[in-house]
């Protein structure tokens, strides 16, 4: 990262897509993803050639890049000694690879300038059971999830060309909550309708994360989320 008198913080970036496959047990998934050089064309629904399975849970306008902190893999791969190798961008299925930006201090709305596009950050990445079988960990989404190193989702303000030579611009700070706040108050906090109300009011919040905390204040309960972490 990077910042010169009276500039936003800049972040160089590596860039990755992938195509959908079919796993066995998990069935398909476009997490496996190979990097990219240049400039590319970036849409309302993400990267060109990029690909989603079950978009019912993956992609769409709230959800066009994932984004995920390349200095997390050295954490995974103390955890995990033996599969130290996998633990390296684009594992988790990334889209933008960066170092210096973590959930710590990336807030729910903050807008960056990439190239020609502006992208806002909406929620932090909810992990899904289809981790457990990409890394052949049978509970990895949870440890994922517990960790609080999840990462984030994007949605795309001003589409246009980017490109993996030019970094990510911090413009605009819209919220007071970190993504790794809003991970702390959605799964690891216990039911506080306050916190709940706080997370709704972060500018920029997707749709289904704005949605799930309003359902919450209003059923008085947390929703069971195993068969996202299990698939069961």
């Amino acid at each position: 990262m990077t910042k010169g008198k009276g500039e936003q913080m800049r972040y160089p970036v590596e860039v990755f897509t992938g195509r959908i496959r079919d796993y066995a047990g998990s069935g398909p998934s476009a997490i496996a993803k190979i990097q990219l050089d240049g400039e590319l064309m970036l849409t309302d629904l993400g990267l060109e050639g990029d690909e989603q399975a079950e978009k019912k849970y993956h992609g769409g306008p709230d959800r066009a890049l994932c984004h995920y902190p390349r200095e997390h893999y050295a954490d995974w791969a103390r955890q995990f000694p033996e599969l130290a190798e996998q633990f390296c961008a684009p594992a988790f299925g990334e889209n933008l690879s960066t170092e210096g930006l973590t959930e710590q201090n990336a807030f729910i709305g903050d807008i960056f300038r990439w190239g020609e596009a502006l992208i806002q950050i909406t929620q932090p990445r909810s992990p899904c059971y289809k981790l457990n079988y990409h890394f052949n960990i049978s509970d990895m989404a949870s440890q994922m999830q517990s960790s609080g190193k999840v990462g984030w989702l994007y949605r795309v303000i001003a589409p246009g060309k980017v490109s993996s030579e030019l970094p990510l611009e911090l413009v605009s700070r819209l919220s007071e909550i970190s993504v790794y706040e809003a991970a702390a108050i959605a799964w690891h906090l216990p039911f506080d309708d306050e916190q709940y109300h706080r997370l709704l009011s972060a500018a920029g919040l997707s749709v289904s994360w704005a949605r799930t905390m309003q359902k919450r204040r209003l059923n008085g309960e947390i929703e069971d989320n195993s068969r996202r972490l299990t698939g069961k």
